[in-house]
């Protein structure tokens, strides 16, 4: 009997029931096998009882093989020897009725972890709803908003109209996707409305919907790749009831749960700071030991510009002066506790600086620095060396950029100040200087370990740097962590004075055409360093009381 040539007709008519054998054996053609061997054919005599022993082999290709052992017994027939056909004659298993499936076994999604062991992401349903453009008029559009809104307060009557009319001819316009226990609480109010179509699928999601990060989205592509492994299979026995036998079986390569250096803590901590900020505002959170990014938070209103809190650039205003004041300190150009004058307002190289209302006098180093001090950095700054400031913000972190698995990320850009104009303007966070609050959250915690920090989504994945700046001399460092500190105890940050250990760097910055500023604030506290941004904010007090809601549960 050929079983492994193909010829299915000329195997079941080697058997003594050959229709059997042809509805059973046809599983040859049904599986799509590349190849199917039988050999080691032996032929055994017992008393009256001849019986053909042989191995078969399914090649199934992609190294997908299926190898057994089976018997037929063999009966002298009028017409010659013929198999005494049996559905065990094809697989010891195979019982009258039964047939064969392959069956293709998917690799599970693994789950996404934080620090800690606990679920991060995990796949979760979702339901995007559709809208026909034919069906989008006034009414529809409100219908539809009106429920969809408490998910997403962009949905109006109007984005519902205005998507419809940009969608292309014969397409639908997807007005929102949601998690599938959303959708549920909604489907009663929308699915019935004219032109509405739903479409499901599976997402790699967080796991508590309450908690949202730029990160993830570069986590979910991350455990794509992750989980692009080779699948299982395995060959079924399906019965004339439906049941199923599993002859043999490849489970697919296991796939381990992707750990982040996430704290979910801090995560929800980043959250719950930003959430009274109705504009764009971001938080970024460090561990500056190991360069693990523990948060990184964003409002509403960032979201819809991407991931800024990673990528955005931004002038960091009176932050960098946590660069200028270490250029001083490394170029000899004072100490911390060097006498300056810090004179309400200042022409220097053509630039008129102000302070923002207040006038310091003569005042240490470290004085002007906690009060932020504009005059006072803008004289400092002008007599450094073209490249001091570029190259102090590299050993701070800031301009290096760092290729991290599972996130994509920009430190920010300080080129060099060859004219001392420009060296004014770079010494307090402007002109060309521009920073993310990724990159600021990276400077804070370089200020703690004396260096540049590589920052790490994925512990054990090693993340590659364009740059491997020196470190700051340790007295450097040991300086700007007491003038920090002084900052918060004494200086522009005092409203943070009751929190135990913070240190911080207060920032308003100009954009635009002089008259708005974002504000800034960047802080230490332990192994902790922040970044915050306010966009638009007008001072750095709305970013200092964003890092008092999001310190405050994290220190008492």
């Amino acid at each position: 009997m050929q079983i492994g040539a193909g010829d299915v007709p000329a195997a079941a008519a080697a058997t003594d029931d050959p229709a059997a054998a042809a509805e059973l054996l046809d599983y040859r053609t049904a599986l799509e096998p590349v190849a199917v061997r039988a050999d080691g054919l032996q032929v055994t005599e017992d008393g009256a009882a001849t019986t053909a022993s042989f191995r078969l082999s399914w090649d199934f290709g992609e190294g997908r093989t299926w190898t057994y052992d089976a018997t037929a017994a063999l009966r002298d027939t009028a017409d010659g020897w013929r198999v005494a056909w049996a559905p065990s004659v094809l697989h010891p298993g195979l019982d009258q009725g039964d047939g064969l499936r392959l069956d293709t076994l998917e690799v599970p999604v693994p789950p996404v972890l934080d620090r800690d062991g606990g679920e991060l992401m995990s796949p979760q349903r979702v339901v995007t709803v559709l809208l026909d453009p034919a069906a989008a008029d006034a009414g529809v559009a409100r219908w539809l908003a009106e429920p969809l809104q408490q998910f997403d307060p962009a949905i109006t009557e109007r984005s519902v109209l205005d998507g419809a009319a940009g969608t292309p001819a014969g397409q639908r316009h997807p007005v929102v996707t949601l998690r599938g226990p959303h959708y549920d609480a909604v489907r009663a109010a929308v699915a019935d409305l004219p032109g509405v179509s739903t479409v499901e699928d599976t997402r790699l999601l967080s796991a508590d919907p309450g908690l949202a990060s730029p990160l993830l989205s570069g986590l979910a592509a991350e455990v794509e790749d992750l989980w692009a492994v080779e699948p299982g299979w395995r060959i079924a026995a399906v019965g004339a009831d439906g049941g199923t036998d599993v002859l043999h079986e490849v489970p697919p390569a296991p796939v381990e749960p992707l750990v982040t250096a996430v704290d979910a803590q801090v995560q929800r901590a980043a959250q719950y700071a930003l959430a009274p900020i109705d504009g764009q505002a971001m938080l970024v959170a460090v561990q500056p030991s190991t360069g693990e990014v523990l948060a990184a938070a964003q409002t509403p209103a960032a979201d819809r510009e991407g991931a800024p809190a990673l990528v955005g650039r931004y002038p960091p205003g009176s932050t960098f002066k946590i660069v200028t004041t270490a250029a001083a300190l490394q170029a000899g150009a004072a100490t911390a506790d060097t006498i300056l004058p810090c004179p309400y307002t200042e022409n220097v190289q053509g630039r008129q600086i102000t302070n923002d209302g207040f006038a310091l006098g003569e005042v240490p180093l470290h004085t002007a620095f906690a009060n932020s001090c504009n005059t006072t950095m803008a004289r400092l700054a002008v007599d450094l060396p073209p490249d001091a400031l570029a190259e102090t913000a590299a050993q701070l972190g800031l301009g290096i950029d760092h290729v991290a698995p599972g996130m994509t990320t920009l430190t920010g850009s300080v080129p060099p100040a060859p004219r001392p104009e420009q060296r004014v303007e770079w010494s307090i966070g402007q002109g060309e200087v521009l920073a993310s609050p990724f990159g600021m959250a990276l400077v804070a915690a370089a200020v703690v370990r004396g260096g540049a920090a590589t920052p790490v989504l994925l512990p054990g994945r090693p993340t590659t740097s364009d740059a491997t700046p020196p470190p700051l001399d340790p007295g450097v460092a040991q300086d700007l962590r007491a003038m920090m500190r002084e900052t918060v105890t004494a200086g522009s940050a005092s409203a943070l004075a009751d929190l135990p250990g913070v240190a911080g760097k207060t920032g308003t910055a100009q954009f635009g055409d002089g008259t708005r500023a974002h504000g800034w604030f960047v802080a230490t506290a332990g192994d902790l360093a922040v970044a915050v941004l306010v966009v638009d904010g007008g001072s750095s007090a709305p970013a200092v009381q964003a890092a008092g809601r999001f310190l405050e549960p994290l220190l008492r």
